[in-house]
């Protein structure tokens, strides 16, 4: 299927490795021009050149913190016109007690996890409005549907990110401007193998263990390869997608069990 984004500006966040890499990669694939963002400029760059050489789009890199304003600045300068935005907080999830966190840890992760893509949603849906098209999608967790013990600042973070877009999509959307969600679970990715590592140290066992527990919960039987995000991800910024918005779409081999 023609996706009908080909020359297509997109902005995709997080992207020198993991879930954003290969979002931007079935967007290249689908001939979409991207500007990426990522904290560390050797893996940036990597990724942005193998892009380049698979695809032939053009790939425009910018080393720093989406979470910040200064990189938010730098990211938009660098796009200022984008047709596609994909967000990603680029901070993997690290469990904690609640009984801990003063109001600035709170503050941190909503930062992360909620403020930035609003921000990056005010400043980009106006022109995507004017230019009739835009496609946002918000790379979220599964776990937004049945929060998990330990992770509360960024579960709620992610759930009050996903109730302002429910709000904000249904102005965008006569505009041919769609905004979604996807809600991925257990994909082989680095952060995965970390986040699996660390519960093994934690749980003094082992990560084989932690591994197998994992799968066991999993009726897919399997993690999922990054690929299956990206491409997801690339459907929803499709010209034929015009109709779906405010939808928070999970992607996780059937281990959430609920209807809605």
């Amino acid at each position: 299927m023609d996706l009908g984004i080909r020359g297509r500006q997109a902005i995709v966040c997080a992207a020198s490795k993991g879930l954003g890499r290969a979002c931007a990669e079935s967007l290249a694939r689908e001939g979409c021009d991207l500007t990426i963002i990522a904290r560390t400029p050797g893996p940036l760059e990597e990724a942005a050149e193998a892009i380049r050489r698979a695809h032939g789009v053009r790939v425009t890199t910018v080393a720093g913190d989406v979470n910040t304003e200064a990189g938010r600045d730098a990211l938009l300068a660098a796009c200022p016109a984008p047709d596609i935005l994909v967000t990603s907080p680029g901070t993997r999830q690290v469990p904690g007690d609640f009984r801990t966190w003063d109001r600035a840890e709170w503050e941190r992760w909503w930062n992360e996890h909620f403020y930035t893509a609003v921000e990056l949603m005010r400043r980009t849906a106006p022109g995507m409005c004017d230019r009739r098209f835009g496609r946002i999608v918000n790379i979220s967790v599964s776990f937004i549907k049945f929060p998990q013990v330990g992770f509360a600042h960024s579960h709620s973070a992610r759930a009050g990110l996903s109730a302002a877009i429910a709000s904000m999509a249904r102005e965008l959307i006569p505009h041919n401007v769609t905004v979604n969600s996807v809600c991925p679970g257990l994909f082989d990715t680095e952060a995965l193998r970390v986040n699996l590592h660390g519960h093994a140290k934690r749980g003094n066992t082992t990560y084989e263990a932690i591994v197998a527990d994992r799968l066991r919960t999993c009726p897919a039987g399997r993690f999922a390869d990054p690929s299956e995000c990206g491409d997801l991800v690339a459907y929803l910024c499709s010209a034929q997608a015009g109709f779906m918005t405010a939808q928070n779409i999970v992607n996780d081999g059937g281990v959430y069990q609920g209807l809605f």
